[in-house]
């Protein structure tokens, strides 16, 4: 009797034992029910979850994994700045600089936005600058990592972040900077010579302001031609803050 006892006790402690899990984290083992609750909770953050504040968003973004972009990426760059700036300044992705930076608009780009904003008597420390797309996609080239353009997928799956950064930013102006950032938030293709410098209806507070991306800049050739375009540049982020100025709804 004894040795059947013990028999089955162990047959049971060992079906039990098979059934367990071990947590990575903490290294306890844990039964099925919570080693589950472990892992719908990381897909949950991999999928995005609602933010209680700002301050949770560069470890959200970081355990993102709506898309792949992730893979290659140093790591997630959010937005960053004044929580409920009046202006709220959106760009496609971060770049290389940004990419080993972690924060928004630090690279070459970045420098032309900084020197618009002062032409343009814009405080960046009073707004808020973030991406559309919060991870950096390139191609290797040798040494060098070069800008590739996201996709409409991932443009859509990187919207989730767009959204909570905008619940507490809630700005007067969203000025879009370029054709990924106004497909972004628009939700369908812009043209820019369309919309430009333009106040787009975006909800009964928010108004979306479209313009180029700095990066554009850079990329002419021709000096007085580059010189023009800064100058309509500084001239479209001036109207936005002249609008507001102006009483824009709220």
């Amino acid at each position: 009797m004894r040795v059947g006892a013990t028999g089955t006790a162990s047959a049971v402690g060992h079906s039990s034992c098979s059934m367990a899990t071990r947590d990575t984290r903490t290294g306890d083992l844990v039964g099925p029910s919570s080693a589950r609750t472990g892992a719908d909770e990381q897909s949950g953050a991999a999928l995005g979850r609602h933010l209680n504040s700002l301050a949770e968003l560069r470890d959200a973004v970081n355990a993102c994994r709506r898309c792949s972009l992730w893979r290659n990426a140093t790591q997630g760059v959010p937005g960053e700045g004044t929580e409920h700036a009046e202006m709220m300044f959106i760009g496609e992705q971060p770049g290389d600089a940004e990419d080993l930076a972690g924060h928004p608009f630090v690279g070459p780009a970045g420098a032309i936005l900084d020197h618009a904003l002062i032409d343009a008597g814009i405080d960046r420390r009073k707004v808020f600058v973030t991406n559309a797309v919060k991870h950096f996609k390139f191609e290797p080239r040798g040494r060098r990592r070069l800008h590739a353009k996201p996709n409409a997928t991932e443009i859509e799956a990187c919207r989730w972040w767009l959204t909570e950064e905008l619940k507490f930013v809630t700005p007067k102006v969203i000025v879009a900077l370029g054709a990924t950032a106004a497909r972004s938030v628009l939700g369908h293709t812009v043209t820019i010579s369309a919309l430009r410098g333009l106040p787009t209806p975006f909800t009964s507070e928010t108004h979306v302001w479209v313009t180029v991306h700095p990066s554009y800049l850079l990329r002419i050739p021709d000096d007085a031609q580059r010189r023009a375009e800064y100058a309509r540049f500084v001239s479209d982020l001036k109207g936005a803050k002249e609008w507001i100025a102006r009483g824009a709804p709220r």
